[in-house]
């Protein structure tokens, strides 16, 4: 008789063994997938689970089922999003190689004072003040008092330059003396020598530093300062200016000084005559740079234009001649026909920023007809400049 066959019942027990390892290795799996959550401080339920409805779980992962269409199986666990907190900007990043950054460098201010800027002194002139009187071939000292405005210390390479003008046989540069640091002050101390011939004279002078770069004073730092000196058709006229070269500025006249050597007289004689020359034209304009004036009509034009209102590279504004137009500084008071007909001009320039309210110019038009313009003020927004003119009729 042949012994039954075991393999089903071996079979089975085998499927069983299979079974209870997988369950516990699931089970062993989530218990570790639950604990590593944990630890990594995610935020999960904080309920405490029922035991039955884990087993139930459990045995949903282990059994197969069938679902219905209605039926929904809802996660013991629910992913909740997780939000860091935003780091405070004042703390340090870490870059990818987990090094610190600071944040020093986004909250340091950018300074704002150059390196290298003037300002006058108080005074200003020392010596020389503006329109002073200067007999014809006269040596003078003109002294100027600056301070140190910027942050740069300013050593015996640098300089004052002459920048335009007259230069009156002063040097192109003197170099400074003495070692001067920021906010202090300095006397600089040029020799000149008055022109022969009678009028008013100009020179416009700026700092240069050891590259050659010039600056200035102003509210920008690229202003000039300058010496302006009347020398009078009568030498009479000058019979104190020697003594005003050599006193404080600002000093009045000796005792029995005549009235005539005031620092302020016109460098030539009023005429005599009573008769009021004829005007051409007369009337006041509002000038923007770009802006050209035709003197003869006293009117701004692009066509037979007289003078022109530029502006450079740097922002320095210019009162340009036009062809055979003619110009220059004449100083504080009112100059008539003849005074401008014997005072010195030419086809140079003229920097508006080295002139002060109240400055007279005299010119010649093209249509060679005499006239003055009297510099009224100078807007620092938008740089309209206001002149009041007076254009003469030829004889």
């Amino acid at each position: 008789m042949k012994p039954a066959k075991r393999l089903p019942i071996r079979f089975s027990l085998l499927t069983a063994v299979v079974w209870l390892l997988a369950a516990a290795g699931s089970i062993f799996l989530l218990w570790e997938l639950i604990n590593r959550i944990s630890a990594g401080n995610l935020p999960i339920s904080t309920a405490t689970p029922n035991q039955t409805q884990v087993h139930l779980t459990l045995a949903a992962f282990l059994t197969p089922q069938r679902t219905s269409p209605s039926a929904t199986v809802t996660p013991l666990v629910t992913p909740v999003k997780t939000v860091r907190p935003t780091q405070p900007t004042s703390q340090p990043i870490l870059t990818q190689d987990n090094h610190p950054t600071a944040l020093v460098s986004t909250l340091t201010a950018t300074p704002t004072v150059p390196c290298d800027r003037a300002a006058a002194g108080n005074p200003i002139d020392i010596t020389i003040p503006d329109d002073s009187l200067v007999e014809p071939g006269k040596s003078f000292e003109k002294t100027w008092k600056l301070i140190n405005n910027g942050l740069c210390t300013w050593t015996s390479s640098y300089s004052a330059s002459f920048f335009y003008g007259d230069r009156m046989q002063a040097p192109k540069s003197v170099a400074l003396d003495e070692t001067v640091l920021p906010a202090q002050s300095v006397e600089i101390s040029i020799d000149m020598v008055a022109p022969e011939g009678a009028g008013t004279y100009q020179g416009n002078w700026k700092l240069s530093n050891a590259s050659g770069v010039l600056f200035g004073i102003g509210p920008n730092g690229d202003s000039p300062f300058w010496v302006r000196i009347i020398v009078p058709a009568n030498p009479s006229d000058t019979a104190t200016a020697t003594q005003g070269i050599s006193d404080t500025p600002g000093a009045s006249p000796t005792q029995g000084t005549p009235a005539t050597a005031s620092p302020t007289g016109t460098p030539t004689a009023t005429p005599t005559s009573t008769s009021t020359p004829p005007i051409q034209a007369s009337g006041e304009l509002a000038l923007t740079p770009g802006d050209s004036i035709d003197l003869d009509t006293i009117a701004i034009t692009n066509e037979n234009d007289d003078l022109k209102y530029q502006v450079d590279a740097n922002n320095y504004h210019w009162l340009a001649p036009e062809e055979d137009a003619r110009i220059g500084v004449y100083g504080g008071q009112q100059p008539g026909l003849v005074d401008c007909q014997s005072a010195s001009m030419s086809r140079a320039p003229i920097a508006v920023e080295s002139l002060s309210a109240g400055t007279y110019l005299c010119y010649l038009t093209e249509d060679d007809r005499y006239g003055r313009a009297l510099f009224i003020a100078l807007e620092t927004g938008d740089y309209t400049l206001t002149l009041d003119l007076l254009t003469w009729a030829r004889p």
